[in-house]
């Protein structure tokens, strides 16, 4: 396990000199006057899955509105730079024209509108064309075949009376229609029994490609037995305070939290304000700084 802010990923299908498919550097995020995110340092590169786990209230949820652009999360300081772009002013709709999707922890119901109309809209005004209707049904029901999902299910107005697998069902299938670079999954295992969750792991799964990457956010270690991360991040009090690999998940739910706060405590040049050498919050956290150990086991 390394120290905060010190993510240096480099999956084996990255080119580790090529300009990262997300970096985030110094992020400083307020939602109605109280800030929320404290110095986030992040870098994903394509074709890697990275897992961000903690508490109730960390700031991971409140990480992935920012991404999108939701209107309530005012970016205060920092970058967003998604394929060497800085998106912090951009709206939410040109971030996902750009490759970034959001699948909701609490997707909300849109009554009157059917599942069918919802997806051909938002895959139109995403690609940018409007997808002949022959041709959109040939995609959407392969897709619905891999999900498990039943035909009367497009008729059906958006999330309303769904149940919990249902909707998570769905945001996959939006997931997978809409084919982002970036997929960030807000808890996306909340309220799914384990058939469900098997099934909607297998959706994550196939969006995970050698030119996209997947942010995965998650209390628990359940979906990362389907879904498996090269890194696993450790978020509280609004910032990273510790990465490693996937066995990091296990350690988390074999131990806890608490553990990760007792023993940055007790290593010298760890914490949320540990300074590392090579490191600056106008530089990249994949610039290779030297991290302290925090008590791998």
């Amino acid at each position: 396990m390394t120290s905060p802010n010190t993510n240096n990923s480099s999956g084996s299908n990255s080119d580790s000199s090529a300009i990262p498919l997300l970096e985030i550097v110094d992020l400083h995020v307020n939602v109605e006057d109280k800030e929320i995110l404290k110095g986030v340092n992040l870098t994903i590169r394509a074709g890697e899955i990275h897992a961000i786990m903690g508490r109730n209230g960390s700031g991971k949820s409140t990480l992935s509105y920012a991404l999108m652009g939701h209107p309530r999360y005012k970016v205060t300081s920092g970058k967003m730079l998604y394929k060497g772009e800085d998106i912090s002013e951009m709206s939410p709709d040109k971030r996902a024209k750009l490759g970034l999707a959001l699948a909701f922890q609490y997707p909300v119901s849109i009554p009157g509108v059917s599942v069918s109309n919802f997806l051909r809209k938002t895959v139109n005004a995403v690609r940018g064309r409007d997808i002949p209707v022959k041709e959109f049904r040939l995609e959407l029901k392969a897709l619905m075949a891999k999900l498990g999902v039943k035909d009367e299910f497009l008729s059906r107005y958006v999330n309303d009376g769904f149940s919990g697998g249902e909707k998570k069902r769905l945001e996959i299938l939006q997931l997978s229609m809409l084919n982002p670079s970036l997929a960030i999954l807000d808890e996306t295992d909340s309220g799914l029994d384990i058939d469900a969750l098997k099934t909607v792991s297998e959706g994550v799964n196939a969006l995970s490609k050698a030119d996209t990457a997947i942010l995965l956010i998650t209390h628990y270690q359940r979906m990362l037995n389907y879904v498996q991360p090269q890194f696993v991040h450790v978020f509280q009090d609004g910032k990273i305070v510790a990465s490693g690999g996937s066995e990091l998940a296990l350690e988390l739910e074999d131990r806890g939290y608490e553990w990760v706060t007792s023993e940055m405590q007790e290593t010298p040049g760890t914490g949320p304000n540990a300074k590392t050498s090579g490191s600056s919050s106008n530089s990249s956290s994949s610039s290779s700084p030297s991290p302290a150990a925090v008590g791998a086991k």
